[in-house]
């Protein structure tokens, strides 16, 4: 009996699969899935929330207002959209813009596993608080916004979301300053000179200190 070939994985293959899934109600309500855009070899990896009106009508993340200030965040900080991978912890519009639920986190969980997997990103920037959970749960974006950590040897930069750069000036401004550290951040990672992983403490010992570049 003739073994089969090996399925190989592929961000194709995740988008396919993100198009036609029912994981999760939210199936149910959207127009379209968007499982996100970029090229296979992007080192920045930026995840989002959720789609929005404009994204669910087309299929493509950040593409409303959000998206436009993105893409001056971006260009301020000498970067081109057409270099990075944008993605959602979500791949469905939740009805009304709402906060995703638990369960709806979940059930994307994996499609956002393999795309980071297949991507390999030397820099994966969290845009919002519920992005910035999946790697640090229990922490808050206010307080560690900016500041680039070391998690199991995947740098992550959390930020706020642009939409609420839109909606509150200090948010803005903080967005712009943080921004400019991407170029900075990437070059640590090419040369090797990030912050090493952070240690889990006992609940006895100290906590670690606020890992960061600048």
């Amino acid at each position: 009996m003739t073994t089969p070939e090996p399925q190989h994985d592929s961000l194709e293959a995740v988008a396919t699969e993100v198009r036609g899934c029912v994981r999760c109600d939210l199936c149910k309500t959207r127009t379209k899935a968007v499982p996100g855009e970029g090229p296979a070899n992007a080192e920045i990896l930026f995840i989002g929330e959720g789609p929005g009106l404009n994204e669910d009508r087309t299929g493509r993340p950040f593409v409303g207002a959000a998206g436009q200030f993105l893409d001056e965040l971006l260009a301020q900080a000498g970067l081109k959209r057409s270099e990075c991978f944008i993605t959602n912890v979500v791949k469905c519009r939740p009805p009304e813009n709402r906060d995703p639920l638990p369960a709806e986190i979940a059930a994307c969980a994996g499609y956002l596993d393999r795309q980071i997997a297949l991507l390999r990103p030397r820099l994966i920037v969290t845009l919002g608080r519920f992005s910035m959970a999946r790697f640090f749960p229990g922490e808050s974006i206010s307080k560690i916004h900016g500041k680039l950590r070391n998690v199991g040897g995947q740098l992550v930069l959390p930020m706020f979301h642009p939409a609420a750069g839109l909606r509150d000036p200090s948010k803005r401004t903080a967005l712009i300053q943080d921004f400019q550290q991407i170029p900075l951040a990437l070059e640590a990672a090419r040369k090797n000179q990030a912050p090493p992983p952070e240690k889990k403490q006992s609940d006895e010992e100290e906590p670690p200190q606020q890992l960061t570049l600048f």
